[in-house]
C-alpha cells in the first residue's frame, strides 16, 4: 500500500467544519485554539458561526481549512496511532492546502502555517482591485485547448490556465474582460460548460505579483525544515524534499498553475494505491476517483470517516 495524503483548496471551506471534531477530540480542539492564539482573534468562532461571507474571505477561508486538516492529522496520530510520517509516502495540497501538507509533515510549525496563510490571503485580495479580475471554469476541453482559448481572450490582457485539476476541468484567470471572452470562446469551441466562478480575486496569474513578492518576503521570515514526507508540489507536479526549493515552490505557486492533474497523474505512476483528503468536503477524494479509478481514495469529513480510515491505514 503506497499512501498519500491530499489537503483541499479554498472552496472546500463550509460553516460548522471542524466543530464535530473539536467537541469529539481534545486534540483536534487544541489545534483550533492554537489556530486562534497565532492569528490574536477567534478564527473558530468564525468558523462555526459565520456569517459565512465572512468565512469566505480570502484572508480567513485559507487558514481555517488548514485549522481543520491538522485537526485531522492531529487526531489521527494522537487518538489512532497514525503519523503522517512511517504512513503517508506523499502529501499534496490544492493551492492553500500545500501549506497545510507542509505542516503536516513538519516543514513549518501550526502556528507559523496560520500566519503565512492570513498573510498570503490579504495579499492575494489586495493584489488587484475589486472587480478588476475574474475565474471562470471551462469544462469538457482538455488542458492544452483550454491553454489556447485563454491565448486567444487574453487581447493584450491577462488571461491564464490558473487550476489543472482534472481532465476537462480547467479554471482560467485573469483581467475581467478578458477572462469574460475566455468564457464565450470556449463556448463556440465546445466547451460542456464555460462560467465565471463567485471568487474575490483572479488567483494563480501574473495579475497576482504583488502578493508572490508579499510572500517571498514572509517566507524568508519563517525557517523551514525539509518535509518528513515528500511534498508533491503544485507548480512542479512531482516530489521535492528540499526546504529551499519548497520555498520557491510555495512562491510560485503564487502566480502559477496549480497542476493537480498531473500531480495526481505524477503520484499514480510512482505506486499511490491510497489517496487520503485529510480535512474539509470531498472536493479531491472526487477528483482523485475520476484520476485513479483503481485507487482508493477516501475523505475524513466526519468522525466516522475518520475511524473507517483510521482502521483501514493501519491494515
Amino acid at each position: 500500500m503506497t499512501v498519500a495524503f491530499t489537503f483541499p483548496g479554498q472552496g472546500s471551506q463550509a460553516i460548522g467544519m471542524g466543530r464535530e471534531l473539536a467537541v469529539a477530540f481534545p486534540a483536534a480542539r487544541a489545534v483550533f485554539d492554537e489556530v486562534d492564539d497565532a492569528l490574536g482573534e477567534k478564527l473558530s468562532a468564525i468558523m462555526w458561526e459565520g456569517p459565512a461571507d465572512t468565512l469566505t474571505l480570502t484572508q480567513n477561508a485559507q487558514p481555517a481549512l488548514m485549522a481543520v486538516s491538522m485537526a485531522v492529522v492531529a487526531v489521527l496520530d494522537k487518538d489512532f496511532g497514525i503519523q503522517v510520517a512511517g504512513t503517508a509516502d506523499y502529501v499534496a495540497g490544492h493551492s492553500l492546502g500545500e501549506y497545510s501538507a507542509l505542516a503536516a509533515a513538519g516543514t513549518f510549525s501550526l502556528a507559523d502555517a496560520a500566519r503565512l496563510l492570513r498573510t498570503r490571503g490579504e495579499a492575494m485580495q489586495a493584489a488587484t482591485p475589486v472587480g478588476t479580475g475574474a475565474m471562470a471554469a471551462l469544462l469538457g476541453l482538455d488542458f492544452e485547448a483550454a491553454v489556447k482559448v485563454a491565448e486567444e481572450a487574453a487581447q493584450d490582457e491577462v488571461c491564464q490556465a490558473a487550476n489543472d485539476n482534472a481532465p476537462g476541468q480547467v479554471v482560467v484567470s485573469g483581467s475581467k474582460a478578458a477572462v469574460e471572452r475566455a468564457v464565450d470562446i470556449a463556448k463556440q469551441r465546445g466547451a460542456r460548460r464555460a462560467m465565471l466562478l463567485p471568487v474575490s480575486a483572479p488567483f494563480h496569474c501574473t495579475l497576482m505579483r504583488p502578493a508572490a513578492d508579499v510572500m517571498a518576503t514572509a517566507l524568508d521570515g519563517v525557517d523551514l525544515t525539509a518535509p518528513s514526507v515528500p511534498l508533491v508540489a503544485n507548480v512542479l507536479a512531482s516530489a521535492v524534499s528540499d526546504p529551499g526549493r519548497i520555498r520557491e515552490s510555495l512562491v510560485a505557486q503564487v502566480t502559477g498553475t496549480v497542476r493537480w492533474r498531473e500531480s495526481v497523474a505524477w503520484m499514480v505512476e510512482n505506486g499511490v494505491t491510497e489517496f487520503v483528503e485529510l480535512g474539509a468536503g470531498k472536493v479531491l477524494t472526487g477528483m482523485a476517483r475520476r484520476m485513479a479509478p483503481d485507487a482508493s481514495c477516501e475523505a475524513t469529513t466526519s468522525v466516522a470517516d475518520i475511524e473507517t480510515v483510521a482502521q483501514r491505514l493501519r491494515g
